[in-house]
């Protein structure tokens, strides 16, 4: 892959805002347009995709049409339903003090936008943000990962063909191009990945005083109460832990287990993997060997007993669905997200135990998962532990609603988008009185 120059980044950036400045993007019209001709760009591309994909990341064409291309595609399809009344100013109620006369919110644009995507969903964690980009009638830059290269190539042939760089445009690059980037004045700024990179990311915003969205990751537990239905928290860890390898921002990190059902519950899903996951690359591929090699020096630091799988193949780039029992909360597997297929075994004997220590040694995470048959014994726990998102009865697919907002806390990130959330979080709302 050809790296961008900065000159070209430049370039880019400079005629991007000249292009902002013509107010062409304010035009809903346009909006719209450019909307259907990035779906159709998408679909004609689609064959295209399925091969990137599996060649970086070993994705099936099931999962890509289920967690990638048509992720975006109801982005879109739900923005050209609701543009029209999302851009309408508002009017809101006139106080005393400043009567007579009309108060309205409005939405207006940022400017130039640079969204940095990942690897995990290189397709949707680039292309959704850029519906919003385009729905809130700013102009961008797109960085894709190097690390998907053959995918990150077929993004850069969509979107040269469909709009002019001064409007959209992708620049490829490693860390050496994103710091450049980063050092040039945006309007806003849209990161998905990990926290540590975050912090680059905000504290280069805050040299220009650019507003950020920071879509990170962290540790989500997956809890199960005593009386939850064991069939249930298989089949939802099996698809949520072990779909895309585990490299998944909301994918349950580790499973946190009422004593009373452990035994039953591991011996339902080791059952399972066997049936269902049984080679060392039944779960996809990790991204580049230095993630196998990252797992397995993980697991060998582990104190914790290996109930299945722990196989993996450095040049194949995979590893086994795996399942630790035995695992504390200072176990190597605990000691960062693991964004792999790895899955650390905790026993809680009681709630209010179980709800302060993950407050403790992992706050404020991504996604708080709870299993249980009685649904009000899980509100309290959703709302004893701050994060993100949450689940009862089931794992990430809350993600996939255009109605939910989608977002962290804290460690986790910053903003949310989807949906309408998208449109405001690529506008300034900005307040508008009119006096007589």
């Amino acid at each position: 892959m050809i790296y961008t120059n900065p000159e070209d980044i430049e370039a880019i950036f400079v005629r991007q805002k000249k292009f902002f400045a013509s107010r062409q993007t304010l035009d809903i019209e346009f909006r719209k347009t450019s909307l259907l001709r990035l779906k159709q760009a998408l679909l004609a591309n689609k064959e295209l995709l399925y091969g990137a994909l599996m060649a970086d990341l070993g994705k099936t064409r099931e999962a890509v049409d289920l967690a990638e291309i048509g992720e975006v595609v109801n982005e879109i399809d739900f923005a050209l339903e609701h543009l029209d009344e999302w851009v309408e100013p508002e009017e809101v109620p006139t106080v005393d003090i400043i009567a007579p006369s009309k108060c309205y919110v409005t939405q207006e644009p940022f400017g130039v936008a640079y969204i940095i995507g990942p690897f995990n969903y290189p397709v949707n964690l680039t292309l959704t943000p850029l519906v919003g980009a385009i729905i809130g009638g700013n102009t961008c830059i797109l960085k894709p990962s190097e690390t998907t290269p053959e995918t990150s190539a077929v993004l850069e042939k969509i979107i040269v063909e469909t709009f002019p760089r001064e409007y959209i445009a992708v620049v490829q690059g490693g860390r050496d191009e994103n710091s450049y980037l980063l050092s040039l004045p945006f309007d806003f700024i849209f990161f998905t990945g990990s926290p540590s990179v975050g912090k680059v990311v905000m504290r280069a915003a805050a040299e220009h005083l650019t507003p950020v969205v920071l879509e990170l990751g962290g540790k989500c537990p997956l809890i199960v109460l005593p009386d939850a239905d064991l069939d249930q928290v298989v089949a939802q860890v099996l698809f949520g832990k072990f779909i895309n390898s585990g490299q998944t921002c909301i994918a349950p990190d580790y499973l946190y287990v009422h004593e009373e059902v452990k035994t039953a519950l591991l011996e339902k899903l080791i059952q399972q993997i066997k049936e269902n996951l049984p080679n060392v690359d039944s779960t996809g591929k990790l991204v580049t060997q230095r993630q196998v090699s990252r797992l397995k020096d993980l697991l060998d630091k582990s104190r914790g007993q290996a109930l299945v799988g722990g196989h993996f193949d450095v040049e194949k780039r995979a590893f086994s669905a795996t399942v630790v029992d035995g695992v504390a909360w200072d176990d190597a597997l605990m000691s960062e997200e693991l964004f792999g297929p790895i899955l650390p075994v905790l026993t809680f004997e009681r709630v209010d135990q179980a709800v302060n220590l993950v407050n403790l040694h992992h706050p404020k995470p991504l996604a708080v998962y709870v299993f249980t048959r009685q649904t009000e014994n899980a509100k309290p726990i959703i709302s004893c532990i701050q994060s993100g998102d949450a689940q009862v009865n089931g794992v990430m697919l809350h993600a996939f609603s255009p109605y939910l907002p989608f977002g962290g806390i804290g460690a986790s990130g910053m903003g949310e988008y989807h949906g309408h959330y998208s449109f405001l979080a690529f506008t300034h709302r900005k307040s508008i009185r009119i006096a007589p």
